[in-house]
């Protein structure tokens, strides 16, 4: 046998060993959930030492580098908070993930890729004209755009795709709004984002519903609340979203954002919608 056969027994071996392997590399019981937003995304509370402890089937993939943290883009990490950026806080997303697991069978998995940016209306998250956005926004919102190397994005993209190679994209939670309060044109807005991030992952709208979450209610003296009234129209203009309600859901001193306790309760309220959409039920 001479070289030239054996280094195409090699080659041949490489690539049936690469098919192979790239055939179980992708865990169908990995549910991962793509996150976006503002500040109530990012999660603007102090978390808690209650909030701390870590589940190994609770994952989240790090979108920008911490190396404080030890944690570096684009690699799974346990979930525990901060889920956003480096210096984040408590987000729907973190109980969100821990409802979840308590009522899904042992063998799943559940990933959160957090992708948030405080302040930011939704045409941030708009791929064709988020630059004229970006462009125009204050000076400490350009300084979070940077660490996304200056488009969200693009970013949640390419973290989406690294986690489709060990998972199954479930779906999709949207907690924005407070910076388009009164905007009638709101939900055509995020329609187009929800149906690029459909288009670029390949993704089945049937299969990948969007939740998204009302802001501070009025109950609890929100002072963007007249925008729920605009939050809870978008399911017809997107049949497959769904409106989590924040009636309840405990405030911070600004009334703009929740409060550790409101984040947990409306992450819990994120997790019993999508369950009974995975095929679940809530366990009493």
């Amino acid at each position: 046998m001479n070289y030239t056969t054996i280094r195409k027994g090699l080659v041949l071996c490489s690539a049936l060993f690469l098919i192979v392997f790239s055939s179980f590399s992708q865990d169908k019981k990995f549910f991962v959930f793509l996150c976006l937003g503002q500040s109530n995304m990012e999660g603007n509370a102090k978390f808690e030492p209650q909030d701390t402890t870590a589940n190994g089937r609770f994952l989240m993939m790090q979108a920008v580098d911490c190396p404080d943290l030890n944690r570096a883009k684009g690699n799974w990490y346990q979930a525990v908070p901060p889920l956003c950026r480096c210096h984040t806080g408590l987000t729907p997303a973190d109980y969100f993930g821990r409802t979840l697991l308590a009522n899904l069978p042992t063998g799943v998995r559940v990933g959160i890729i957090n992708v948030a940016v405080g302040g930011c209306k939704i045409e941030l998250f708009d791929k064709e004209n988020y630059q004229s956005y970006a462009d125009t926004a204050p000076v400490w919102m350009k300084g979070i755009i940077k660490e996304y190397e200056g488009n969200p994005y693009a970013r949640l993209v390419e973290m989406a795709k690294l986690a489709q190679k060990d998972g199954v994209v479930k779906g999709i939670l949207l907690h924005q709004g407070e910076s388009n309060t009164g905007d009638t044109t709101w939900p055509q807005k995020v329609n187009v984002v929800y149906n690029n991030l459909l288009k670029d992952l390949s993704l089945d709208a049937a299969s990948v519903p969007l939740l998204s979450g009302e802001v501070v209610n009025a109950d609890q003296g929100g002072i963007c609340a007249r925008m729920n009234t605009i939050i809870d129209n978008l399911p017809q203009t997107i049949p497959t979203a769904h409106v989590i309600s924040s009636a309840g859901c405990t405030v911070a001193a600004d009334h703009l954002h929740f409060n550790a306790a409101g984040y947990r309760e409306l992450g819990r309220r994120y997790a019993a919608a999508m369950l009974p959409l995975l095929g679940y039920k809530m366990k009493k």
